[in-house]
């Protein structure tokens, strides 16, 4: 899967208050862990190469950014 590094910060922006420590319990990660998913700090699970907006990402494992995006639409649609 390929985005731009400022969709993926969308994202981030999107999701609720304490929302990278419940997709780290989730998924048996560290916070830190995820945070670091979402500023392109290092993490093996993508590949960033220079490009329009911020750059282009492109995913080996979408396991954060599945979770991330199932929260984001569940704030997002809560009644």
């Amino acid at each position: 899967m390929r985005t731009t590094f400022n969709r993926l910060r969308a994202v981030k922006d999107s999701l609720p208050h304490g929302s990278m420590d419940a997709i780290a319990a989730e998924l048996g990660l560290s916070g830190e862990e995820v945070r670091a998913y979402f500023n392109g700090e290092g993490n093996a699970d993508y590949h960033m190469e220079q490009g329009p907006e911020g750059g282009i990402v492109d995913f080996a494992n979408t396991r954060i950014l599945e979770v991330a995006l199932r929260r984001a639409w569940e704030a997002q649609n809560a009644l």
